[in-house]
């Protein structure tokens, strides 16, 4: 069952989960795969849940035990990998709905290869709920689910979004730290050294404040202080969100305070954006400044220079802003996409492939304002 969840949640977003892949592929210099991440992602989703599901029903157990031993020693080598050389920081085994540290996730993952050693090594006691004929047809229509799911989820969205920017969310909210929150703690070690007769001492910042020892002239601060992360604070749930001008001025706060409906337009890379898609969503913010003054913005991470030259080819209406690649992937999971914000507040969001019609968006929102 734990291993058709953690495909389900991850199925649920293959294009972030295609991003975790490309942060492998870097560490493991094979970025020659990023072309194919997104359906290495659905791959690798759909097997976790076609090979629990064959589980399930005991169909082709002999088959299934390999193909768990083989996924799973995969997955801990990868966690192990990013937990002991602190590379990727976070695995994605359960996507965005439930975060796990490397340390966890390999935890994780050892627990599951004991438990999976057991049923390899009994794989052949496992016997099937059906007849082999019937177990085929639900393992062939288990797979081309799972396949589509992962499809509909790539071209539509997520079904379900765990990110913090999800509809109903208040931008603004997610990013404030609430007033006596503890930050991240750190510890310092400060190594010294006595002028007078050469001896050392290597103390942290709590016993060199203590001892006051710091009064003393004949001791003297060799060197920096190294810092060690202590204890996690409070983090808030987006942190990493700026948005600026051309001139690299900030305007997060003024854009996302806006007390009128407006639309943001997400396409966090031009050079591979979908131009059919953002010329319908020029024709669309010019019906809708035309008629109820709606501004809309678009927000990409090209240079400044490449964004004014592609505004200036496809007649775009839209002021341009700039920001990070990493927050612009996780506002939308598409290329372009396009968020319908109030007073911060995430109202609606759609992928590219379903960009609401003019008359629609007016019937729901805008003749009601």
């Amino acid at each position: 069952m734990l291993f058709i969840f953690s495909g389900l949640i991850k199925i649920n977003d293959p294009l972030g989960f295609s991003y975790k892949l490309e942060e492998y592929f870097e560490v493991f210099h094979i970025t020659f795969l990023n072309g194919f991440s997104v359906v290495i992602a659905v791959v690798l989703c759909s097997l976790e849940i076609i090979l629990g599901f064959a589980l399930l029903i005991g169909v082709r157990p002999v088959k299934v035990a390999w193909g768990l031993l083989l996924l799973i020693i995969f997955f801990a080598f990868l966690t192990f990998y990013s937990a002991y050389f602190k590379v990727v920081q976070t695995c994605g085994c359960f996507g965005d709905a439930i975060p796990l540290t490397p340390w966890q996730s390999f935890s994780k993952d050892l627990i599951l290869l004991l438990m999976i050693l057991v049923l390899f090594f009994n794989r052949q006691k496992i016997k099937p709920l059906f007849v082999p004929k019937t177990g085929d047809k639900l393992l062939i229509a288990a797979t081309i689910v799972s396949v589509l799911i992962g499809l509909y989820t790539y071209n539509f969205l997520p079904v379900i979004d765990f990110l913090p920017y999800k509809i109903g969310a208040n931008i603004l909210d997610e990013m404030k730290i609430p007033p006596g929150a503890q930050p991240d703690q750190y510890e310092l070690t400060y190594h010294l050294k006595n002028k007078k007769n050469g001896a050392t001492k290597v103390m942290t910042n709590t016993d060199y404040l203590k001892s006051n020892i710091w009064k003393d002239n004949n001791w003297e601060v060799v060197g920096e202080p190294e810092s060690r992360f202590v204890k996690s604070g409070f983090t808030p749930k987006i942190r990493d969100l700026a948005i600026q001008d051309a001139q690299g001025t900030d305007y997060t706060k003024e854009l996302l305070s806006n007390p009128f409906y407006n639309l943001v337009i997400v396409a966090y890379d031009l050079n591979h954006t979908d131009e059919e898609a953002i010329n319908r969503l020029n024709a669309l913010a010019v019906n809708l400044t035309e008629n109820f003054n709606i501004r809309t913005i678009l927000i990409t991470s090209n240079s400044a220079k490449y964004a004014e030259a592609f505004s200036k080819q496809h007649h775009l209406l839209s002021e341009i802003f700039y920001a990070d690649e990493v927050p612009l992937k996780t506002i939308v999971r598409a290329n372009p996409g396009i968020l319908l914000m109030k007073n911060g507040v995430v109202i609606n969001k759609w992928h590219y492939h379903s960009i609401p019609k003019y008359d629609v968006l007016v019937k729901k929102y805008f003749q009601q304002q």
